[in-house]
This record gives structure tokens, sequence and C-alpha cells, in this order.
């Protein structure tokens, strides 16, 4: 049998505490899938006498990360801290300057500094393994970069935090605002104290980034990415949705253009007879589209310590599996310096089908100017649908139109005029109608 892979865990969190666990408890089955034992022989954390439900203590000990990527005797650096920079980014480079590989759950780190860390993984002939950074248990970097060779990818999509997902399900299925929705993902701990990483879409645009890269060989361009959260979804747009046949959902969608690639992190909505409808709570989603293989569907668990866990494991197995003087295919499945600059695509030239939710003054001539302006930005109107906008509002009503495909530009011009019109007694509610099969 090979030597024993020595691994070394930064942050011992939930997740790093998690990954301990199956390392342990799985020893047996893990020696049999790999050929050699998985051994933990170096941790790195805030506090030593944290029980954390594993026994540690014929571990080494460091409290800088940095000092065990480089110090201790490890074959593996495994990155769980958290954070764009600081301990996180000086652990990852040193472990791999030191000729070390690593696996690395931070989406963030990657979103940032991915493509110089892969230069400097791929220059010392090491692994750089992150199937945990991009939605949780789902297998998606695996399948992307090793098991579609030969495909051109066209579009990827899909739903990526499980906090927003759980938001959205709880509101359509409870007919519970967002306020209530986010209190319970709180207490429940599926979101943060301060959820507004997950909520405003962050979280989700720094997993599109590492997507993109993947799918269409540029370099990540996080700051790139066209946003917005779902603070803003109401009730009233969780009703509308469903009487016309959709459902709500945060996706981010990544998408070759005629101008560049776009990339995009909204609310959409998709049909409710879609397969990425279906998906509910905090599971995540992603969708593949190609040429040759069509398209693909990969669901599961998207968070938390196992779902994470089992993917750190995962890539810590692929590394004890590989064999020495292998020469390992490129982090982002092309070799980092072949990366082409990000080209981005204008967001306002977007075109597909919206749903635009106007609470406008009950009078004589309104619904005519909506029409108008509408006409003269040449936006046909699948249907139009006229609410009451509650005994409690007085004198107004909730106009919702559903348009054909058009473009952002013309979306935005038509609302921009028809708020300069007086006419809105609320902000205008603008969602996009997303192809889903």
């Amino acid at each position: 049998m090979a030597e024993a892979l020595r691994v070394g865990i930064a942050g011992l969190g939930t997740v790093g505490a998690s990954v301990a666990r199956v390392l342990a408890d799985k020893a047996a089955e893990l020696t049999r899938q790999c050929g050699r034992d998985l051994v933990v022989t170096a941790v790195s954390a805030r506090s030593r006498g944290r029980d954390r439900g594993v026994d540690l203590g014929k571990a080494q000990w460091f409290d800088d990360p940095a000092e065990l990527a480089r110090k201790a005797d490890i074959d593996v650096f495994v990155e769980l801290i958290g954070g764009e920079d600081g301990p996180a980014l000086e652990g990852v480079k040193a472990a791999l300057e030191a000729g070390r590989h690593v696996v690395t759950a931070n989406k963030a780190l990657l979103a940032r500094h991915g493509v110089a860390l892969a230069e400097i993984a791929e220059k010392k002939g090491v692994l750089l393994n992150y199937e945990a950074a991009v939605a949780g248990g789902i297998p998606v970097i695996k399948t992307m970069r090793e098991a579609m060779a030969g495909n051109s990818v066209t579009r990827v999509f899909g739903i990526l935090n499980g906090t927003c997902n759980y938001i959205l399900t709880r509101m359509e299925a409870e007919g519970l605002s967002f306020d209530a929705c986010l209190k319970e993902a709180q207490r429940l701990g599926y979101a943060e104290a301060d959820p507004t990483f997950d909520i405003e879409g962050h979280d989700t645009a720094h997993k599109l980034s590492i997507l993109t890269s993947l799918a269409f060989g540029s370099r990540i361009a996080a700051d790139d990415i066209y946003l917005e959260g779902i603070s803003n979804i109401t009730q009233a747009d969780i009703r509308a949705a469903g009487e016309l046949g959709y459902r709500i959902k945060l996706l981010g969608v990544a998408q070759k253009t005629e101008s560049g690639i776009e990339q995009r992190v909204h609310p959409t909505m998709v049909p409710t007879s879609s397969v990425i409808a279906q998906v509910h709570g905090v599971t995540n989603a992603v969708a593949i589209e190609t040429d040759i293989l069509g398209e693909l569907l990969l669901s599961g668990p998207g968070a938390g310590g196992n779902a994470t866990a089992s993917a750190v494991v995962g890539d810590i197995a692929d590394i004890a599996k590989s064999r020495p003087g292998f020469q390992h295919g490129p982090v982002f499945g092309r070799p980092a310096r072949e990366l082409r600059p990000y080209k981005k695509a204008q967001m306002r030239s977007h075109a597909g089908g919206y749903f635009i939710r106007l609470t406008v003054h009950d009078r004589i001539g309104v619904f005519a100017a909506i029409a108008k302006r509408m006409a003269d930005n040449e936006i046909s109107l699948e249907s139009i649908v006229q609410h009451s906008a509650g005994p409690e509002a007085g004198s107004q009503k909730t106009v919702v139109l559903v348009t054909h495909e058009t473009t952002e530009a013309a979306v935005r011009k038509a609302v921009e005029g028809i708020t300069k019109d007086g006419h809105l007694t609320d902000k205008p509610q603008v969602i996009r109608i997303e192809r889903a099969e």
C-alpha cells in the first residue's frame, strides 16, 4: 500500500470539523477506495479547547494557517477558514508555493484570486481542488472540468444559494412576508445574523463567476456581474407569478451573446412546469447547456456541514488517488495563462420576456398611457391583468404586464416613462422571465 496521505486542515468550524469527522469515521472505506490511508496530521483554528466531536489529539497544532502550510508535514492543505484575503489567502499561497496540493471551499477567495492561485498551482504541478466552493455537495466542478470534454457550453444557470431559495419557497407555500421568512431562516441557521451577502446576491455572484470561467474559458470577473437580490420581492409578486404559471427563483445566469459574455444574478420567473421550478427549500441546482449533450441539470444539497464536507473529502480522495509524477489538468479547465480576458456583454441589451408590476392611481387614462409607453418602445404584451390593490390602498390598482421577448433597454425606458407620467403610487417591479426546460 502507498504511504498515507497527510492532511492539514485550516479552519475547524462547522465544515472543518465535519471533514475531520468524516475522515475519521470513514477511514477504512476511504483507504479501500484510495489505496492509501488519509490521515489528519496538522490543524489550525482559533480555539484549541473547543469540543468538535472528533479526536484531533495526535494532530500537530498551528496558530497560524500559513505556518501550517509551510512547515507542517502534510501533502494536502485544506483551507476552510473563509474570506477572500487574510489568513485564507496567505495559507493557500504558502501551500501552493511549497508544492503542496490545496483543497478549498472558499468561493470568495477564488472569485477574487482564483486565476493567480491557479497559475501558481500549475507552475508547481500540484492540484487546486474546489468542488465545495460552488453548490455544496453537487459535483458541478468535476462535471464541467472533467466529464464534458468536447462540449461547448452556451449557457449555465442555476439556483446557487440555499438561503434565498428557502425564503422564496416559504413565501410561496405559506403566504409569509419576506421579513418573516428571513427571520425563520436565521432561526434555523440557514441565514447569517447579517444576511446581506446571501439575500442581495453576492454569494451567488461569486459562485457564478467561477462557473463562467469554467464554461467559457474566460478569466474570472466577479465584479462584472449584474446584481439584484430578493429583498424587494413581495407577496404581490409571488401571487401574480403563480396566477400566470410562473415561480420566482433567484438565479445566477451566464451565457454567450454576440457582444460578449453576459453574467447576471437576479430574481427570475421560471415556468412552474420547468424542472428548476421544482427545486425547493435549501436545495441547489445547476443547469448546463451544451452543443453535444444538450441540457444537463444537477441538483442536490447546496450547503451545510455534511454536504460541503462530502465535496471536500471527495477532493482529498481525488488527490490521494492521483499518481506521482502525473501531469494534473488545469484548474479552470484550460491553462490559467490561456484564459481569455473577460468581455462583458451589455446588460441593457439583454433580450427576453419580462414581468412588470405597477401600482397606479385608479383613474381614467392611466391604462391607455401605460399601453402607449409600451407601444412607443415596441414592446409586445403577452398578457395584461388588473387587480384592486386592496381596500387599505384606497383608489389604487395593480397592473401586471407580461411581455413577449424584448430588450432590457426597451423595458427600462418604458418603465421610466410611466414613472415620469406620474401614474405610479409605488416603486415599479420588473422581473425577468427566464427560458427554462
